[in-house]
Parts: structure tokens; sequence; C-alpha cells
């Protein structure tokens, strides 16, 4: 797979993540709606604190499997994300973020942003069966190939996030219409990214 390939899969990926409602997004639209957009956009990279830990766990358990369990895992990844794309299906066709979203008066930082994140299972999973052995298979490739998938995660994550924090700053109920449709986008990334992971796991590398 060339850079530009893994870069798109970081980007892909990531693009889906955020738009996914959930205990991370839910907190920075309610602090959004509390505080205004100006004190929660520093909340927005609080994935860079949290998912450390997280990758550097996986990365070392990761990195000591057989080749052919990595592949286990990445097939694995594949019905997962399909799995997460009929959720995003499902609540794109009853998508209400004010029953998910709750106002709360305390003061946002980015260390409990982190916190949130942290608690959150979501990021273990998604980088033990998902962003891991991607990240792992590039690496061994080329470094750029593993750089380039981290920046296109991290970077679309967090403009994606800064983005819908905006728009629910900006009009709630725009925000909620337009989270709704990237959520619609995000089931039909996720279906795509889940094919390619099954082909991945499958021994089969379409890239090259």
């Amino acid at each position: 797979m060339s850079l530009t390939g893994y870069l798109i899969l970081g980007m892909t990926y990531a693009f889906a993540a955020a738009v996914q409602p959930g205990p991370f997004q839910t907190y920075l639209v309610s602090q959004t709606l509390a505080n205004g957009w100006r004190r929660t956009i520093p909340a927005a990279f609080a994935p860079l604190i949290s998912d450390g830990p997280i990758i550097v766990m996986v990365l070392l358990i990761l990195s000591r499997m057989p080749g052919w369990l990595v592949q286990v895992l990445q097939c694995a990844g594949g019905v997962f994300l399909l799995y997460l794309a009929i959720g995003a299906f499902k609540t794109w066709q009853d998508f209400d973020v004010k029953k998910a979203v709750q106002i709360h008066s305390n003061r946002q930082t980015v260390i409990k942003a982190a916190m949130v994140n942290l608690l959150n299972p979501a990021p273990y999973i998604g980088w033990s069966l998902v962003m891991g052995p991607l990240l792992i298979k590039g690496w061994r490739e080329a470094t750029a190939h593993g750089i380039a998938l981290l920046i296109g995660f991290y970077a679309t994550m967090i403009l994606v996030t800064l983005g819908i924090m905006l728009l629910f700053a900006a009009a709630g109920n725009l925000g909620m219409q337009v989270s709704r449709a990237l959520v619609g986008f995000s089931a039909i990334a996720l279906v795509c990214f889940g094919l390619y992971e099954l082909w991945l796991g499958a021994g089969v590398d379409w890239w090259k």
C-alpha cells in the first residue's frame, strides 16, 4: 500500500469515529453548549493525550504476535467495522442528539476530556482491532507509512470534532441536522473500511 493509502485509511476511520455519538463527543457538545466553543476547543485535542498509553500497550502486544494472528485480528476488525456500520445506520435512522446531550455546569478542562476518552472502551477496541494492526503493517513497510496513518487519523479526528463543536455553537438545530448527515456518511465509510480489513485479513492487498 502507498503512503497516500495509509493517509486515506487514517482519515476514513477518524471521520467515522469522530461523528459517532458517544461519551467523548457528548461531553464536548455539552460543554460547547454550556460554556461556549472558545473554552471547549482545547478539549478537542484530548485524544492526543489519552490515546498515548492505549497505543503503546496495543503495539507492545501486537508486535509480539505472529503474522497470522495479526491477520485474524484484521478479520475481526473488519467484522467490528461492519457492526459499527450497522449501528451508524440505525443511529442515522433515529437520530436524536437531545437525548444524548446533557448540559453540565462544571468547567471543562483538557484533562477531564482526556479522562472521558480514556474511560471510553471505543479507543481500546479500535486500536486493538483496526488501527493497531494497520499501524504495525504500515510501520513494517516503511516508517513514513505508519506516520501517515497517524497524521491522517488525528488531524481528521481533531478537525471533524472542532467542526461539530462550531456547528452546535452556531446553531444547535443545524448542528443536529449536519451531525445526522455525517453519521450517514460514516456508515458508508465504515462498510468500505470493514470490507477492506476483511480483504487484508484474507491475505490479499489490492493496493500493491
